[in-house]
Order: structure tokens, then C-alpha cells, then sequence
């Protein structure tokens, strides 16, 4: 009697399983068939949104376009969330963790180069200055595969089990000077609340990658990043007397070179890459006056915190020290800009089949950590998150003739915003089928 209930036990649980997995890959065939459907409507949102590009804080035209096509499906949608930013709320039929998908919206104060029929010939203004604005990070893209992913959603409301909230979020590349902005201020605004988001995915194209392959990695992805400020402060004299002054500009140099020794020479590299860029420099008005002071601004990448710390306190002491040496005074002020994005290991362990089915086995990657930055991870500071990347270079194009983000030249090919539409579906079929049928192992806690 006994080995016959364990055969039929062992027959229902063969075919609940076979059944599930029927019911998966009916999903994912659909999610491929609505991304097909969609893509030419996707590719359009693109166009208009890379001709009419928008800073941080100011992307209202986005927001309407976004605002107005959720509202259209049916979706609850609030605007005004950390200035410009907005939130659709699409609701399942039952009560559970609530996934968020994050796309930003903002450009860049960069002039486009680019010879496209819809290339950006917007002017604005940036801390006072007049620039041009582009989509030169493909943020217009993410915008248009979240805008896509919400109509595929719809249309497959039958089978969601729980709410899907969908964050445009402006400002990440920084808000202008003087106002808060981009992340951090939606977080304080309380987007991931009411309803409470358990988990959130976010994906940034990228032009050196190619169309159809995702890249990821578990732990911190990418860098923290913090801009610094240096004031070397001398003695002014004639620039034919240097001896009757105290030259900042000499000092600043000295100053420049040290800092380059504190990453080749003081940090373990064979931990984490660190990088520490002297980007600007301004001081003097006249070729024969030696100034009094002069002031340079650079950006410092971390993976972790510890290392933050130590580079920290190193930079302020190069630069205090070299410039007592020659009898100045160097001012150091550091403002965290980025957290590290940080990738919940056992959440991206249980979601890599996702991106899979998105792209294919061979066609997903883990990859070393990247030193850029990223203000989606102050949402992986509240929530376990997922944070990846998916190509937009042209195959059989060589990377390295590339040009990269934030320039001038900077292009995306359109054909791989379907990965990053198929691999938004899926996760969140993927998550919400796992949330409902077990429970998801706990997020481990950050190493650092």
C-alpha cells in the first residue's frame, strides 16, 4: 500500500512539474511574440524621445509622453514623484511582494554628432550655461522598452499573481546644482512604498556591447562614486618673481601626480579597482600673474566601502601635506554622489534563468566589476535588486571602434531594445511564479 500511494504521489508531483513548465514556456513564447508585435511601436517612442531630449529635473515632455501612454492601458499612474519622475502602479489579483522595473529618463548637457534623421538639436541650459542636450547614455531606450514592457504587461494581466510598479526616474545623472533629484529623492518621496516594492530590476543599454547579449554580475557591479573638490590656496606675486609668492598652480600639479600614487602605490588592487580623475582645473586670469588660489574637481570609484574610506582619508592627506611642503593650503571637501550597485547574490541566482530565456545561454555573461556609476543603487540599498546590462552595438562591429557613453558620437543600434523588453517580462513571470509557489531564499546581508 505504501509503495503504491509513493508511485502515485511521485506521478501527481511529475506532473504538476511537467505542467509548470509547459506553463513557462507558453509564457515566454507569448513574451516573445508581444515583443516582435511591439518593437517597431518601441523603436518609435525612441526616436521621439532621443529628438527631444531632457536634463535632470526638467524632463517634463517625457513624463507627459510616458504619463498619457500608462494612462492609456489603464494603468494608475502618479506624476510629480521627485520632480519630474512617474510611477505606474499595475495591480494583480493578489496581495504579495510587488515588483518595481526602473528606467531612467534624463540626457546629457552634450551636443549630438551623430548624423540621424532624428538626432537631437536641442539647447538648454546647465548650471547657468547654455549647452546642447542628447540622449547620450541611451536612457531614451530604457525609457522605451519600460514603456513597452507596461503595454506587454497589460495585455497579459490574466496571468499576473501580483503588482508590477513601474518607475521613470529622472535625474540620474544628477540634478542641477543647488536641488536634490534622482533616486534618492523618489526614495524619500516614497516611491517604494504604498505598495510596498520587495524587489526591484533595472537594466542600462550599452554601445560596446553587442545587440542580444546580456552581461551581469552578483555583488557590486558597479562603482560608488564621489566628486571631490580641492583649494589650493598660495601667495599671488608677478609671474617673473614666483619667489615672492607661493604658486598654487605649481602645488596643484604636485598635488595631481600624488593622487595618481595613491591608487598605483597605497590601495590593493587585487581586491577591487579603484580610480581617482583629476577632471577639471581652474585658476588665474592673466599669463604674467601668479594666482592666489586655485580649485580642481575630480571623481573618485570605489566597490567597497572600506577602500572608500581609506582612499578618502588618503587623498585629503596628499593633498594637505604636499601643499604645506611649499607653504600653501589645500581645502579638500568629498560629496558622495553613488552608492555601489549592488546585486543580491541569492536573487541573482534564482533570476539568471530569466535573462536567460531572454537571451540565450550563450548569450548571457558575468563580467568584472565596472567603475562607472549608478544611482539605481540606492534603490538596491532599500530592496534586494538586480541591476544588468544589455548590447546595443552593431554586430561584427569592433568594440574598441566604438565610441562610448557620453560623448558626442555616442550611438545605440535599436534592434537590441528587444532583449532588454523580453528580459523584463520574464523576470517579472519568473519572480512572481517563485513568490507564489515558494518562498524566495532571504537577501544576504552587503560584505561591506
Amino acid at each position: 500500500m505504501k509503495l503504491f500511494i509513493l508511485v502515485l504521489l511521485s506521478l501527481k508531483i511529475s506532473f504538476v512539474l511537467s505542467a509548470q513548465k509547459k506553463t513557462n514556456s507558453d509564457l515566454t513564447e507569448r513574451i516573445n511574440v508581444a515583443t516582435s508585435k511591439i518593437e517597431s511601436k518601441c523603436i518609435a517612442w525612441r526616436r521621439d524621445i532621443h529628438q527631444n531630449p531632457e536634463l535632470g529635473n526638467n524632463e517634463f515632455r517625457t513624463a507627459k509622453l510616458i504619463a498619457d501612454h500608462l494612462r492609456s492601458l489603464g494603468i494608475e499612474v502618479k506624476e510629480g514623484v521627485g520632480k519630474t519622475g512617474v510611477v505606474g502602479i499595475l495591480k494583480g489579483p493578489k496581495s504579495g511582494p510587488c515588483i518595481g522595473l526602473r528606467a531612467d529618463m534624463d540626457g546629457l548637457p552634450v551636443v549630438e554628432r551623430v548624423d540621424l534623421p532624428f538626432a537631437s538639436k536641442v539647447k538648454s541650459t546647465y548650471n547657468g550655461n547654455e549647452v546642447g542636450v542628447m540622449h547620450a547614455c541611451g536612457h531614451d531606450t530604457h525609457v522605451a522598452i519600460l514603456m513597452s514592457v507596461a503595454e506587454i504587461l497589460v495585455g497579459m494581466k490574466n496571468e499576473l499573481k501580483r503588482t508590477v510598479k513601474f518607475i521613470f526616474q529622472p535625474a540620474e545623472e544628477g540634478p542641477p546644482e543647488g536641488e536634490e533629484g534622482g533616486a534618492p529623492l523618489m526614495i524619500k518621496e516614497g516611491v517604494l512604498d504604498n505598495p510596498k516594492v520587495d524587489v526591484m530590476f533595472g537594466l542600462h543599454i550599452g554601445s560596446q556591447t553587442d545587440v542580444g547579449k546580456i552581461t551581469y554580475r552578483s555583488g557590486g557591479i558597479m562603482a560608488a562614486s564621489d566628486w571631490f573638490t580641492i583649494r589650493v590656496k598660495g601667495k599671488q606675486t608677478h609671474g617673473s618673481q614666483p619667489w615672492a609668492g607661493i604658486d598654487p598652480v605649481a602645488v596643484s600639479a604636485q598635488i595631481i601626480n600624488g593622487l595618481q600614487t595613491i591608487v598605483s602605490r597605497q590601495t590593493d588592487l587585487t581586491k577591487n579597482p579603484a580610480v581617482i580623475t583629476v577632471s577639471t582645473i581652474n585658476g588665474g586670469v592673466r599669463s604674467n600673474i601668479i594666482p592666489e588660489e586655485v580649485t580642481m574637481t575630480g571623481t573618485i570609484r570605489t566597490l567597497d566601502t572600506g577602500m572608500q574610506r581609506i582612499i578618502h582619508d588618503k587623498v585629503k592627506l596628499t593633498a594637505s601635506k604636499i601643499a604645506e611642503a611649499s607653504g600653501a593650503i589645500a581645502e579638500t571637501t568629498i560629496d558622495t554622489k553613488t552608492l555601489v550597485t549592488y546585486n543580491e547574490p541569492t536573487l541573482t541566482k534564482q533570476m539568471l534563468p530569466s535573462l536567460v530565456k531572454a537571451a540565450g545561454a550563450e548569450n548571457v555573461a558575468e563580467i568584472p566589476p565596472i567603475t562607472g556609476a549608478e544611482d539605481f543603487s540606492y534603490f538596491a540599498e532599500k530592496v534586494p535588486s538586480i541591476f544588468f546590462f544589455i548590447g546595443g552595438k552593431q554586430i561584427g562591429v569592433d568594440p574598441k571602434k566604438v565610441f562610448p557613453h557620453h560623448t558626442p558620437d555616442f550611438w545605440i543600434d535599436e534592434s537590441g531594445m528587444k532583449t532588454g523588453i523580453k528580459a523584463f517580462c520574464n523576470l517579472v513571470f519568473d519572480y512572481m511564479n517563485m513568490s507564489t509557489t515558494s518562498t524566495p531564499a532571504a537577501p544576504n546581508k552587503k560584505p561591506f
